[in-house]
């Protein structure tokens, strides 16, 4: 018998090769037409027309991310963390709130800070910072939310980042922060940013065809990953409207008081699983009645805490420095949900 095992179009192989969050977006129909196929159509419409109403903003998103690779603008970046450390901290926050970093470039960059020995507290507000919030997400989130929970979701982001900051630089000489990382990090990753500190932006990327390649790429990289997530949160936001169960888990988390932000924020860190994702399913939950501020603790959470993100801090410092990272995304997340409910 022939070996199987080398056989590419055996299902175990055509698994393996398949991107898992688009075989969700295709189960998810198949699942619904097998075991109750008249909600198949309504379910589907109404995730397509959820995502339809999206697509001018995606578009616009991943062009400007797309161009800001191209042009190479990230190297910028670097420069907040050099100089007075107050400074580096607010800088630092602020870039990482409004990077267009993917979450393996985020490994390899903060590992080349490190091993030129920038602060901790300069790269804890980073880490902090970058994962909630980049123009993609900020367009998306304007077009699901609107655009004031948009604005104070980034914000938030920028003010989680100097929270975690500053309180590390304030107590960097403690037990906690005293010899962080795990061992000295090597420059390098998974998207081949070896050496992020080099290199001066060309805006008119254009003229050079490795730059338009660059663009090219990235543009097609993000409309497909945004495309995914956003098709999964748009079919779950169906499902839940079409068999009326929004109303269920709004009322859960629409509470006004203190207890029910604190739980948003303790249920959004291990539930999260993408930040796109999570804007969809807030969207709708939010109009189905949703704490606002709840609403903003999850996503303030739960993005610190996502995998991609956790990872990032995991693999490069100790167990108790990951653990107050943690600490400061919960603090955060529980002072912002607080503050736009009141806002709200």
């Amino acid at each position: 018998m022939a070996d199987q095992s080398l056989n590419p179009w055996t299902l175990p192989a055509l698994w393996k090769r398949l991107d898992k969050a688009w075989a969700v977006v295709i189960l998810i129909p198949l699942v619904v037409l097998t075991f109750d196929a008249p909600m198949f159509q309504p379910v589907v419409t109404t995730a397509a027309k959820a995502f339809g109403g999206t697509v001018p903003i995606i578009l616009f998103a991943i062009t400007a991310v797309a161009y800001v690779k191209a042009s190479g603008a990230e190297t910028l970046i670097a420069k907040a963390f050099t100089g007075n450390p107050v400074r580096m901290i607010m800088m630092a926050a602020l870039l990482g709130g409004l990077s267009p970093f993917c979450s393996c470039e985020v490994i390899p960059f903060i590992a080349a800070l490190l091993a030129v020995g920038a602060p901790l507290a300069a790269v804890m507000a980073f880490w902090l910072a970058s994962p909630l919030m980049d123009p993609a997400m900020f367009f998306v989130t304007s077009g699901e939310l609107g655009l004031a929970f948009a604005i104070g979701k980034t914000v938030a982001a920028v003010g989680l980042g100097m929270l975690g900051g500053f309180a590390t630089l304030a107590f960097a000489k403690s037990p906690v922060f005293a010899d962080p990382l795990r061992e000295k990090p090597k420059v390098g990753g998974c998207c081949g940013v070896k050496a992020p500190f080099q290199g001066t932006p060309v805006w008119a990327f254009w003229r050079e065809g490795e730059r338009r390649v660059a663009f090219r790429e990235s543009f097609v990289d993000n409309a497909l990953f945004l495309a995914k997530w956003l098709m999964i949160a748009y079919l779950f936001e169906a499902l839940m409207i079409e068999y009326e169960t929004t109303q269920y888990v709004a009322q859960f988390l629409g509470g006004e008081s203190v207890f029910t932000i604190i739980l948003a924020a303790l249920v959004g860190m291990p539930a999260y699983l993408n930040g796109y994702m999570a804007v969809g399913l807030m969207g709708g939950l939010v109009e189905q009645g949703m704490n606002p501020g709840a609403a903003m603790s999850f996503v303030i959470a739960g993005g610190v805490s996502s995998i991609p993100a956790a990872v990032a801090v995991w693999a490069l410092v100790k167990p108790r420095v990951f653990a107050a990272y943690l600490g400061f995304a919960l603090i955060g997340a529980v002072l912002a949900g607080l503050a736009w409910g009141a806002l709200a």
